[in-house]
């Protein structure tokens, strides 16, 4: 009997999850078609392009709105059952609130692989190949290559960049230059460099050798212009954004930071952030079922809704404030990027004991 009702609890759970991430998808691939029109007829980008880009992006958003969609599913349909008393005889049987959470969390465990599987396996490459595609419809011009930096082509010069900190800002930039008939005429190396609304770069400590046929000429200023038709947006296509890295990514990436002498710090962060993100998808399922039992049991639907959205941007938007502002007061990576989850588990475990 306890497995039946165990299945019979977590089918319903999934079900409406998957309900509601269906709906949350359709919403947030229209947003991402109309979003991309204004760059719909820039070089061979066209509408086509537009819709195949919003559904590579998909699985990512997946990811990103499973906790969201598994509350609201789960307070859907513990919601349900309590209002049509299916709850109340399952308790009048004799099973607790404890073992009813501990199905529901058993469903949360299904749905927290899923978000595993999501993340580091479908997302980034499709995320990853999307991008890719929609700037090589954009920008024929270019060619561009890389694996841990990015080597981008444009015209006679090849500019490879280690790491990107921000949109327009870089560090670890190479400058080689060739001529007519492929020869390397000087190469170069900037600390830092970024670019201005000109599209012009500034490299910071720029150091060059020039290869003349009988000799090398070394120099070095504080500061150097480079002009190149390369934008941030392209230029960001071989640079690795935390957020779109799976965790073994992040961790090969660190270690390469590292072996640099590079700051890994915003990637330590990403690492330890989703790790904890989608261990977050099990515990916030349990969130529900004190919920079922007490303020929500007699709530509609719509009402079970607002709250599950409610609580899922009051997570998100702790998890970004401690990734923001812990950065800047130097607080450890494994302490930002677990924090809000930890927060949640001892939230979640304090309403599931006062369950009567």
């Amino acid at each position: 009997m306890t497995s039946i009702l165990a299945r019979y609890l977590m089918r319903a759970i999934l079900s409406h999850t998957a309900l509601v991430l269906s709906v949350l998808l359709v919403l947030s691939a229209l947003y991402l078609f109309i979003d991309q029109q204004d760059d719909v007829g820039d070089g061979t980008f066209g509408v086509d392009d537009a819709l195949i880009f919003a559904l590579l992006n998909l699985p990512q958003y997946a990811f990103d709105l499973l906790p969201i969609a598994s509350l609201i599913g789960a307070l859907l349909a513990l919601g349900n059952l309590a209002r049509s008393l299916e709850l109340v005889v399952v308790r009048a049987a004799g099973v607790s609130a404890i073992r009813i959470g501990m199905w529901v969390g058993a469903a949360g465990l299904i749905l927290m692989v899923m978000t595993a599987v999501l993340g580091e396996f479908v997302a980034p490459p499709l995320e990853q190949y999307a991008r890719q595609m929609k700037m090589f419809e954009r920008f024929r011009d270019f060619s561009m290559t890389g694996n841990r930096s990015a080597w981008a082509k444009d015209g006679d010069s090849i500019i490879s960049v280690r790491q990107q900190s921000a949109d327009n800002r870089y560090g670890g930039v190479y400058v080689f230059k060739f001529d007519e008939r492929r020869r390397l005429t000087a190469m170069g190396r900037a600390n830092n460099a970024s670019i201005g609304s000109d599209s012009r770069w500034q490299l910071d400590q720029y150091r060059e050798s020039k290869i003349l046929s009988d000799q090398v000429i070394a120099s070095q200023t504080p500061r150097a212009e480079l002009e190149t038709n390369l934008s941030p947006e392209f230029l960001g296509l071989a640079v690795f954004k935390p957020e779109s890295l799976p965790v073994r990514g992040l961790l090969s990436y660190i270690q390469h930071l590292r072996s640099n002498g590079l700051d890994a710090r915003a990637y330590e962060t990403a690492f330890w952030a989703r790790i904890a993100r989608t261990v977050a998808v099990a515990v916030i399922v349990v969130l529900a079922v004190p919920f079922a039992f007490g303020p929500m049991r007699a709530t509609g639907t719509g009402a079970r809704t607002v709250v599950g959205i409610m609580i899922g941007v009051v997570f998100f938007l702790l998890a970004k404030m401690l990734e923001s502002g812990g950065a800047v007061f130097g607080l450890p990576p494994f302490v930002i990027g677990w924090a809000p989850t930890v927060l949640l588990a001892i939230v979640t475990s304090i309403a599931l004991a006062r369950v009567r």
